[in-house]
């Protein structure tokens, strides 16, 4: 039975995130690098640009048998370890991230040793129905957070806190 691929961790060399993608790509692996949009001040102009969402993260959907193979691509750097396993980000959360991309409300990272974990809540309308996370009381009352444990990231999504069931 052949071993199932999954979305491994990987990160990237300093700033070098999109040309560790096109790399990916051009050597036939399948690659995820979540994009969003933001605006950068200058002195003279405003501009806006497309950033990754995590910074030198990059997730590669493949079997960990593959991982040196992987580590050969120019712009890795490691594969994130969880556990002492090859870290993994699930299906859900990946199906999370694209809905939040999608969504096009305003998202913040941060690491999560920097958050102050609320109530646990369930979004009960809008185009994250069904999102689980943690109501943050770092930023104000109307943040909504949805944890990725296994990369120590955190997705921060302003969400209307009339949308949010507390769930146990």
């Amino acid at each position: 039975m052949a071993a199932e691929k999954k979305w491994l961790v990987f990160y990237t060399k300093s700033r070098n995130e999109k040309a560790a993608y096109r790399n990916l790509q051009k050597f036939g692996f399948e690659a995820f690098l979540p994009l969003h949009k933001v605006v950068r001040q200058w002195s003279d102009r405003k501009k806006k640009l497309e950033v990754p969402l995590f910074n030198s993260y990059i997730f590669v959907r493949d079997i960990e048998a593959n991982i040196p193979e992987i580590l050969k691509v120019p712009g890795l750097a490691w594969n994130i370890r969880h556990n002492g396993k090859p870290a993994v980000l699930p299906e859900k959360d990946y199906q999370n991230i694209l809905r939040f991309i999608e969504s096009g409300l305003t998202i913040e990272i941060g690491p999560t040793e920097d958050l102050q974990r609320g109530d646990k809540v369930e979004v009960m309308d809008g185009p994250l129905r069904g999102a689980v996370g943690f109501l943050s009381g770092d930023y104000n009352e109307e943040k909504f957070t949805i944890e990725i444990e296994t990369i120590n990231q955190v997705l921060k999504v302003s969400v209307d806190k009339r949308l949010l069931k507390k769930i146990e």
